[in-house]
Order: C-alpha cells, then structure tokens, then sequence
C-alpha cells in the first residue's frame, strides 16, 4: 500500500523574526506544518506575548507575534574596595556581576525589570567612602539598595542610610557592632558576624563537656564584640569564663596569666601577625600539649605558623609543636555540598565561571576570592527579595519603579521580603537572623601532622552538628577543662585517737577508784580535814575533762558532717565544766586558806573557824560564771562546722588531678571574741591561783591539810594550760598535733591533780593503818585521842628532829675549837723556859673548883639518840640543859622552849 504525497503550505516567514530578540526555528528550514517558533528578548527587554508559535497545516501560526519591550531598570549602589586593607572588590564584583547576568536573563525573576549595578572603589576607607555616599545618593538615577564592603565602610552607610529609607545588603561586612537593629534598623548581610564563630564554640564546648574556658584577645572593637557575645552565649549554657585577657602589642604577660590561673580550653581572638607572638610565647610558657586546646580564627593561612615573623624569637619547629591539635572555626563560604540552588549552580560551577571570569589569575592573590560566593549570592538575595514585592506593591497600588527617598512604604516591603530570605545559595543556605545577619554553616578543622584537617560542620541556622569523628588528641582524649580536684578530708590518726582514748580512759578509772576511795573514808578524821566534798568536785571535774578527749577526737571520719555540730557541743560543754569543777574547787582551797591564815595576828582568831558552805559557794559561783557564759556563747553564736581549705597538692605520677585538703573545724562567727573572753577569764583565774599557792606554801593548817598538795596541782595545770592555749590556736590546721598538745594536757593534768591530791592520802591510810572513823577508833582503844594533839605531836617530833641536827652541828664546831685551844696551849707552854716556873706558877690561873667541873652526865643526849661526838671534852655549861628539849613528852609545845636558849642554837 503506497502514501500519497501532498503539498505542504508556508508560514508567513515574518514570525520568524523578532526585533531586539531572537527566534529559533525548530525543525530548519521552511516554515511548514510542523514548525516551532521560540522566542527570547535581549537582556534589557522584555517579551511581551507567548514565547513559542507552531505553524498549521492551513500555513499560519497559532498564535500572534510576540514583541520585546524594554524592561524597567532597578540600580543598586555599590562600594567594591578594590585596594586598601582589604581590596575584596576585586573578586567580589566580577562575582556580582555575574549574578546580575543571571538575574536579568531569568524570565521569572523580575520580568519586567532589569537591575543595574552602579559601583564605586571605597578603597576600604570610611572617609573616601562618605564622598562617594554623596555622590550615589544625590546623582541620578535612584538607587534602590545600597552594597558596601568592609565593616567600617559599612558602618558608615548603614548608619546614614535610614535618612533615605534605603536598605543596605553587605557582602563583607564581620562586625559584630553592625547587629545593633536600633542602630542600624535597614541593614542586611549575607557575610556572617565574627560572632557566628560563638555558637559552633558553645556547641564543641557541650560537645567535649567543657564547663570552663579561657579567652585571650587582641584589643579591638571586632574581637571585644565577639568576646562579649561570647560571654552571654556560655553564660546562658552554663559554662564559665574563668580568665579573660587582653593584650594591644605584646602578649606576654596575658599569656603568663592563663598559665598562673590553670587555663586548660582557651579561645584566642586576634589577627594572624599576633598569633604568631601569642604561640611563640605558648611554647615558652608550656601552655600547650595534652592539657590544653586552643580555639583560634579559621581565616589564617594555612601556614601562617611556617611564615618567618622578625618580631618573634621562635624557630619554626617550636611554633609547629605550640600549635598542634588547635581547632579553628572559620565561616563556610563555599557550600561543600553538590546542590544546585537558586542560580541553578552548584558550588564548583559557580568557581569555575568565576575563574573564568578573572581571566586566571591567581586566586591566593585576588583579594576578596573567598568572600566572592557572598557577594553573588548577595545579589541573588536581594532579586529573589525585590521580585517578591512585586505582588504586594501590585495590590496597592505601586510599583518597584516608583520607588524614591521619600517612599517608606516601599522600603518596608522590600526589608520584610529580605527579612524572610530563604533558598540556597553557592555559599551554602542563605537565611538572615533578627539582627540582619547571615545564618550560615561553620567549618571545624583541626591542625593534626601540621596540616588542617576538616573534622565537622555546624549549621547555625539548623542548630545541626556534622560530625566526621576524626579528631585526634596528644592523649586519650580531649582533654579536661581544668585540673580535676579531688577534695580529700584530713582525719584524726587512728592510731593518735586510740593511744590517748586509752590514757584517757585510764583516767577515768583512776578518778573513779579516787572519788570512791573519798568516799568510803569519808569519815575518817584526815579525809575529813582536807573537805572531801571538795576533792569529790576535783575527781568529777578530772573524769569530765578525761571524757572531753573522746569527742575532741570524734571527726568526720566517724560521724556525718551534720552531726559534728552536736560533738562540737560536747566537747566544749565537757572540757568547760570539768576545768571549772576541778579547777574551780582546788582554787577555792587555796582561796580560803589565804584568806584566813595569811592575815595579821590580831585578826586570826576572828577568823579561824571556816564554815563549808562558803567553800560550796565559791566553787558554785565560778561553776555558774562558766556555765552562763557558755550559755550566752551557744544562744548567741552557736558552734557549726566549718571547713578549712588548704594548698591544692599534686600527687605521684603524671595525672591530671590535684588534691584539695579539707579539715572540718568546730568554730562560730565570732570565734576568736568568745575564746578571747574564756582564755581571758581562765587565765587570770590561773595566775591568781599560782600566786595564792605561792602565799600560802608556809601556812600550816589542820582545816585544810592537803593546800600544799593542791597549790602544787594547780602550778602544773597553770603551766599546762598556758602552754598548750597558745600551741593548739598556732597548730589548729594540724590535726594532729592540735589533738595530740591538747588531749595530753588534758589527761596529764588530771592525772598530775588526782595523784598528787588523792594517792599521798591513800598511802597514809595504808601505812598508818588509819582506816576506822573517830567513832570506831574510840570504841577500839577506849578512848578519844584528840586529832589535833596528835598533829601537834607530830609537828614536835619533827622539830625536834630539826634542833638534834642543829645541836650535832654545834658539838661538832664546839669539839673542834677545842681541839684548836689545846694544840695552842702546849705549843705556848713549850716556849717557855724552865727557869720560869715561879712566876709561871704564880701567874696561872687557879684550877677550877670540883664543884665547877661540868658533869659528863650532861653532856650525854637524850635517851634514844646516838653520841653526838667521840670526844672526850665536856659541853659548855650553855649546853648543860639543852637535853631537856627532847625530853619524850607528847603534849610539849613548841612554846615550852626556854627563850634564852633558842640564840644559843642559832649562834
């Protein structure tokens, strides 16, 4: 079966082409039945009609002829430093530029306008920059926007442009000043703030639990902002900022700073020149290795440590180690993922267009390469904002054309379309926070072998954290964020504690048998006459202040911190109490001794009765004194636990640790008033009792028979006492020692008070076998000897005891003397001559009367005492009647004496 041929009809061939556009002609050749017109405008022009015709069989298109208009034209304003300090124009503008190409050849993106890029050089100066602000604002045409670069310049438009009721979009703007919204209410920038570094630091801080960082900074505006919003931000996180320092020139001493105060995660804020002098003084200090990380700028280059610097004294080797394992956060201005956004180009497409467009020069060497995603992505913000105004300026009324100086309304919608930006650009996701500022993702690299190595990725705006888990550390680990303290509580040795809870115990026991001994013989005439009930006090206030060494050793090693309080109160009620029973009642002894036998002789009998009850009375008075006066201590400022903190020490071995002593300590707010009062009070109450017992050493009483006793008592616990006082207060932060001076004063002076007071006692019951009361030994002997006959009995024999040695003495002198007189008599009667016997006769001395002679009966001692001597001689006559002293008679007086022989004795 054969086709037919049929003749085809033309097209009228003047739609296929097209004034200031093009047509393509799909299939070529004639138009014919079948034939597809596509028709474009030139940039600047409009299409105005449909864009694509077919040719029909009955040879005409399907739809009219389309024509290009010329689009409304938009200008934008821009400053480009392409030199000065930062000549970032010089890759930014070509990437400008080339956005605006796209822009304008995109059909739904502004279709009736076309933007217009009108630029100057800012050089990066504020004030080259106002000249050229006056020359954009009063030129014509109107600008709809304004683009600066550099934060400085960009300070300056902003500021100034909400008198024109401008927006203002930066491409290179860090600042962080410029998020001030009441400052600068119509600014926008698609570079983030230097302070977008803050929350990928806060996040790593969270990350690696870190609590407590350090900062050190160059003193500028852009880093002490930084510095300050970095504050809030871990503040409100919880971490704290333990050192912060700040240098202008010379880092030095900020450095010794972070290494005095234990700086272990440190954040450095400053340019590249200063981090090199910040690392070289590091690496002097050791502020670096597996103890520390540093936080720095991620904008360096990449061998900024490498770069021979003549203002540091390092070598390259000593910054290469200083600088190992920091971490850097630096803003992603390149997207690192392959997603074609709004231009329709992905990251790496959009490098090699802008390449090209550089005519290959050298990127390194092209100021502004790195930002130059920021300012073409800039431009695609503001045409994606501006074409989304065009509806709601439709419906009142207005178009973007009609946009001048004055016109609020028009600035308004345009802020709120930036505002809400949202798509994805070559940088990465566009998006302005609040302030106006770019959200933008962060890039975290790490420096491992000296070569930065990426390690994550934090997206600000998702609050998303991507992790590649290739970090690596000098140690195990990320380090700690500070030296790990230990507190470690110092206790009482236990051997300590037992050795002197033993004594102690002892003690007691002794003081028991001592008060039972008292006791049980109260009756007895000897006891009676040293007042038992006294004595009794004394072994109560021993066994009190014995028993006050159990809880002065009681610490936390025994009991829970909130039931010290409750020992604190032991200890001082039991030791206060004891040494006023103890103390108070042998003070009262020599007390009333003193007052009643130190006095003059005609007042004696006045006084020689002493009634107990007032010796009861002075020991209750000094027992009430010390009682109230505790009281009001514990009312008024009770004792609590306190705790003493001491030098951190490091122990053995290479850890990470320090150790923090702790002591608990039973003290009050006023502490050192209320021992101040008590030392004051006990020692005077001491001295006065050392000097009494010093008064009364030479009284001889039979109502108080043991003062002597208790004088000597109270001389040691005053010497106790006030050496151990003054030692315990100096050794209070040595456990130890504090415990051991005052817990063997203590249990040395009761011991030393119940054994001088209570044994001598005990040892003449036993070896006098004095046992019965007055009452038994009446009963036994059948009669009532007179106690006090029998002390002064005593006190006779003792006497004359004295006298015999003191006689003996004499005797011995007398003998000699005469032996002296005869040696020298015969040697004169040898002299002499023979011849003279006449007159030697008649001058010798007459020989004495028999009569006169001494008796040698005299001269012998009294019964039971030996000879006094082995000489024949007899005693003067002086002596003949000396014997009669010691004539055995009990009741003699020491008053029998005759008062012309007592010179004779002591001659």
């Amino acid at each position: 079966m054969t086709q037919h041929s049929r003749c085809l009809l033309l097209c009228p061939r003047v739609w296929t082409s097209l004034e200031n556009g093009r047509v393509a002609l799909k299939p070529p050749g004639p138009p014919v039945e079948g034939t597809v017109l596509h028709y474009s405008c030139h940039a600047g022009f409009i299409l105005e009609g449909r864009n694509i015709s077919h040719c029909t069989k009955l040879g005409k298109w399907d739809s009219p002829k389309p024509t290009c208009l010329c689009k409304k034209k938009l200008y934008i304003g821009a400053l480009f430093p392409m030199s000065g300090g930062w000549p970032g124009g010089q890759a930014c503008l070509p990437s400008a530029q080339m956005a605006l190409d796209l822009v304008n050849n995109r059909s739904d993106i502004l279709p009736d306008y076309e933007l217009e890029l009108i630029h100057y050089d800012s050089m990066c100066d504020p004030g080259e920059a106002t000249k050229l602000l006056y020359d954009l604002l009063y030129t014509e045409p109107i600008k709809i926007v304004l683009m600066p670069g550099c934060s400085g310049v960009s300070t300056l438009v902003a500021e100034a442009a909400r008198m024109w009721n401008l927006i203002v979009l930066s491409y290179g703007s860090s600042s962080p000043a410029l998020s001030n919204r009441q400052r600068f209410p119509t600014f926008f920038r698609t570079h983030p703030s230097a302070t977008l570094h803050n929350p990928t630091r806060v996040q790593l801080f969270q990350k690696w639990k870190w609590t407590r960082i350090a900062t050190i900074q160059q003193t500028t505006e852009v880093f002490t902002s930084t510095l300050d919003d970095l504050e809030q931000r871990v503040k409100e996180a919880g971490i704290e900022i333990s050192v912060r320092q700040s240098f202008l020139t010379d880092p030095a001493v900020a450095v010794k700073n972070l290494k005095r105060q234990d700086a272990r995660i440190i954040v450095g804020l400053f340019y590249e020149t200063e981090a090199r002098k910040v690392f070289c003084e590091v690496f002097k200090e050791k502020l670096y290795g597996k103890k520390h990380v540093w936080f720095l700028i991620g904008w360096y280059a990449d061998n900024w440590f490498k770069i021979k610097d003549p203002a540091i004294n390092c070598t390259v080797e000593n910054m290469t180690e200083a600088v190992e394992g920091h971490v850097t956060t630096e803003i992603v201005m390149l997207n690192p993922e392959t997603i074609r956004g709004a231009s329709n180009l992905t990251s790496q497409e959009f490098l090699a267009a802008l390449m090209s467009r550089l005519g290959g020069k050298n990127p390194e060497e092209t100021g502004g390469f790195q930002e130059a995603p920021l300012a073409y992505d800039a431009v695609w913000a503001l045409a994606l904002a501006l074409n989304k105004t065009v509806a709601p300026l439709k419906a009142k009324g207005r178009r973007l054309e009609d946009f001048n100086y004055n016109n609020h309304d028009i600035t308004a919608e345009i802020y709120r379309a930036l505002n809400t930006s949202s798509f994805e650009g070559v940088s990465g996701h566009v998006v302005f926070d609040a302030q106006g500022s770019r959200m933008a993702m962060t890039l975290i690299e790490q420096l491992q072998g000296g070569s930065y190595k990426k390690i994550g990725y934090y997206d600000s705006s998702q609050k998303n954290l991507s992790w590649f888990g290739n970090d690596v550390w000098i140690g195990a680990g990320p380090p700690a964020d500070r030296t790990v303290v230990i507190e470690e509580f110092r206790f009482l040795s236990q051997k300590l504690f037992a050795a002197v809870s033993v004594f102690a115990g002892l003690g007691i026991l002794l003081g028991i048998v001592c008060l039972t001994f008292n006791i049980y013989n109260g009756n007895v005439r000897y006891i009676q006459n040293s007042q038992p009930y006294l004595n009794n006090m004394t072994a109560v206030g021993c066994m009190m202040a014995l028993a006050a060494v159990f809880p002065l050793g009681i610490d936390g090693h025994h009991i829970h911190s909130s039931q010290f309080p409750v020992v604190c109160q032991f200890r001082l009620w039991l030791l206060g109490l004891g040494f006023s029973l103890a103390y108070g009642s042998m003070f009262t002894k020599i007390w009333w001794v003193h007052t009643l036998f130190t006095k003059k002789e005609d007042k004696k009998e006045k006084k020689k009765h002493l009634e107990p009850w007032k010796l009861y009375a002075t020991v209750g008075v000094l027992l009430a004194i010390d009682f109230l006066s505790l009281m009001i201590w514990q009312i008024m400022d009770p004792l609590h636990i306190t705790v003493e903190k001491f030098t951190k020490e490091a122990p053995k071995g290479d850890l990470d640790v320090l150790i923090q002593p702790l002591l608990e300590h039973c003290s009050s707010e006023k502490m050192n008033t209320w021992l101040g009062v008590v030392y004051g009070y006990k020692g005077l109450l001491l001295l006065l009792g050392i000097f009494l017992a010093y008064e009364t050493k030479s009284v001889s009483t039979e109502k108080i028979n043991d003062h002597r006793a208790v004088g000597m008592a109270i001389y040691n616990v005053a010497v106790l006492c006030m050496i151990t006082a003054p030692v315990t207060m100096i050794l209070t932060s040595q456990q130890d020692a504090s415990f051991a001076f005052a817990s063997l004063a203590i249990v040395f002076s009761a011991y030393i008070t119940l054994v001088v007071l209570f044994v001598p006692k005990m040892r003449r019951l036993i070896t006098r076998g004095e046992w019965q009361s007055e009452q038994q030994d009446t009963l036994k002997t059948g009669s009532s000897t007179n106690n006090n006959d029998e002390e002064k009995s005593r006190q006779l024999e003792r006497e004359n005891r004295e006298l015999q040695k003191i006689i003996q003495e004499k005797e011995e002198r007398v003998s000699a003397l005469r032996n002296q007189l005869a040696e020298r008599q015969a040697l004169r009667n040898r002299r002499r001559p023979s011849t003279g016997t006449a007159n030697q006769n008649h001058s010798a001395p007459p020989p004495p009367p028999p009569s006169s002679q001494p008796d040698p009966k005299s001269l012998l001692p009294p019964p039971g005492y030996p000879n006094p001597a082995t000489d024949n001689h007899s005693l003067p006559p002086s002596f003949s009647n000396s014997s009669n002293l010691y004539q055995a008679d009990s009741k003699m007086s020491r008053n029998h004496c005759h008062n012309s022989q007592i010179p004779l004795l002591y001659k």
